[in-house]
């Protein structure tokens, strides 16, 4: 955990009112505690894809909720992927063997011809 000022010395090109602006949005969910804020490894993590993607893929604030919520959605589908794989990888052979032959064959995504 760090405070406000720890996190805005460690990023390069980031100001407080950006910063706030990204709280206020709630893009970034720091802790607040008496009268600063506290980032957690997660939010440092957060604010370092932010700048990211604002810096290197030239995204604007307008579009960045946009960016930010198709991240999360890809971010969860993962974890859920993950649980699906650690409850087949529990299952005994013969249930993981079942599960592999009803899976259809992996492929490129499939191009609809109009």
């Amino acid at each position: 955990m760090i405070a406000i000022d720890e996190l805005l010395r460690r990023m390069t090109g980031l100001d407080r009112g950006e910063l706030m602006r990204w709280v206020e949005n709630r893009w970034v969910l720091p802790e607040r505690r008496d009268q600063t804020w506290i980032f957690h490894e997660v939010d440092v993590a957060r604010v370092e894809l932010i700048l990211e993607i604002r810096q290197e893929f030239a995204i604007d604030e307008e579009a960045l909720p946009l960016v930010l919520g198709l991240l999360d959605q890809v971010y969860d589908l993962r974890r859920q992927l993950r649980r699906m794989c650690d409850a087949l990888s529990a299952q005994p052979p013969e249930v993981q063997a079942a599960v592999r032959r009803a899976l259809p064959p992996l492929t490129g995504p499939e191009i609809q011809h109009d």
